[in-house]
């Protein structure tokens, strides 16, 4: 079995009275691609918030490379999750002032371990990577909708994180474009052996996953 860059055990958060993630348990191995599927408001994105540290569980853990988090403190929540997890979102969060270079250096600038010609050297590369080369020095505003998507994906690349978190990253996104990024996905899982966890309502994108679970009402009602 391959080694698990995340594993969720128990997870359960709830709001007031109300369980947004009901006592959940699954883990990702490396090197794939695995998507949660479900309708609005079945919790997948609390989840997603669970697993990437941005919030945390009213009981259960989450271990990330084996590491439990369960009683870490905010800052080495913090320290961990800017090394080791990249977030794509279904908007894309680029800061409009910025180029696409400088928007994907800034993870690297605020982790603080590359001199700035190496942050530029690095950013220039990431954007390469993804067909993005002629687009470093534009500002969002002047790129695609599919274009300043795969600049955020270029973002979360910025620190080489083991694991990315994607929360709906192809609602905004025509057919020809959300193809485009599943592929992206599927060769950062495959080829690059990193983890990548989707959360999507759209089946097309499940579908390309190497495995989904189902979600409704909190819990998981499918696993395949």
């Amino acid at each position: 079995m391959s080694a698990a860059d995340l594993l969720a055990e128990s997870v359960v958060k709830r709001f007031g009275d109300h369980t947004a993630v009901d006592s959940i348990s699954f883990s990702v191995a490396r090197g794939s691609f695995f998507s949660i599927l479900g309708p609005s408001g079945c919790g997948k994105s609390s989840l997603l918030y669970l697993m990437g540290l941005l919030d945390r569980a009213t009981e259960g853990d989450v271990l990330i490379n084996g590491e439990s988090t369960a009683n870490m403190s905010s800052d080495a929540l913090t320290a961990l999750r800017l090394e080791k997890i990249g977030f794509v979102f279904q908007f894309h969060f680029l800061l409009p002032e910025f180029t696409a270079l400088e928007n994907v250096g800034l993870p690297m600038r605020k982790l603080g371990r590359l001199r700035a010609d190496e942050i530029e050297a690095r950013a220039l590369r990431l954007l390469a990577d993804l067909g993005l080369e002629g687009n470093a020095r534009k500002r969002p505003d002047k790129m695609s909708g599919g274009q300043r998507q795969r600049v955020a994906i270029a973002r979360c690349l910025a620190n080489d994180p083991q694991l990315l978190l994607c929360d709906e990253p192809t609602g905004n996104l025509d057919s020809a474009n959300t193809r485009t990024v599943i592929e992206t996905f599927q060769r950062l899982a495959h080829a690059d052996r990193r983890s990548v966890v989707c959360v999507t309502h759209d089946e097309s994108v499940a579908a390309a996953a190497d495995r989904r679970i189902r979600m409704m009402d909190g819990a998981v009602v499918g696993d395949d």
